[in-house]
């Protein structure tokens, strides 16, 4: 009879100790899969992030561009008639990749056409003037310099503000998050977190659509 309760004592903390170590391993997955979640949502926007439209919009679409790619600039405008057609739903989060020679240089310009209040006027110049101040893919400074006026910028301003150090930590975690996401050309575009997997315009008018 001892034996036998021995046994079911056995059983039972065995059991006990199955039932813990599977709650325990599903509760460790949750929270690992929580993390990752949340690794992923960090990296597709940051707190200093350019949001254009609703900030609290169903879709969430953001662009990882070079203000020195061509395509990017080809496709800015469908990108603004999509915003258009679908205003209120859709928000737009720039984030840079800026792949091509001196292209840092263009990104230190539109941050700081920020502080002006300029940035959108200062991205259609740019990619309206593209052709003018790049050179094999290659961005000549001196080039941007003379078409900003036209954004209607301070420019002693946008001098002093280019300087600042915090463009710097933009410019590295923005091409570290591209990096983490596969962004790895220009434009690349995710979709409330979703890739565009094949590059195209309609593709990505059918992958935010299936959101909207």
């Amino acid at each position: 009879m001892q034996n036998k309760k021995v046994v079911l004592l056995s059983i039972i903390a065995i059991l006990a100790l199955f039932i813990g170590g599977t709650y325990f391993y599903k509760s460790s997955k949750a929270k690992e899969y929580q993390a990752l979640v949340q690794k992923k949502k960090d990296s597709l926007q940051r707190p200093y992030s350019l949001v254009v439209g609703n900030s609290d919009a169903k879709v969430q679409l953001v662009e990882f561009f070079d203000p020195a790619c061509g395509t990017c600039a080809q496709f800015h405008p469908y990108v603004k008639n999509i915003m258009k057609e679908n205003e209120g739903k859709i928000k737009l989060v720039l984030r840079y990749a800026p792949f091509h020679k001196n292209s840092d240089f263009a990104v230190r310009v539109l941050e700081a056409s920020r502080k002006q209040d300029k940035f959108m006027q200062t991205l259609e110049i740019l990619f309206a003037t593209q052709g003018y101040w790049t050179e094999n893919h290659i961005v000549i400074p001196e080039k941007i310099w003379r078409v900003l006026p036209k954004a209607g910028l301070d420019m002693q301003m946008l001098a002093n503000d280019m300087k600042n150090d915090e463009i710097t930590k933009i410019i590295k975690q923005d091409l570290f998050d591209a990096q983490e996401l596969g962004a790895n050309k220009t434009p690349s575009y995710f979709v409330n977190g979703k890739p565009l997997e094949v590059f195209g315009l309609q593709e990505l008018i059918d992958l935010i659509n299936s959101q909207l």
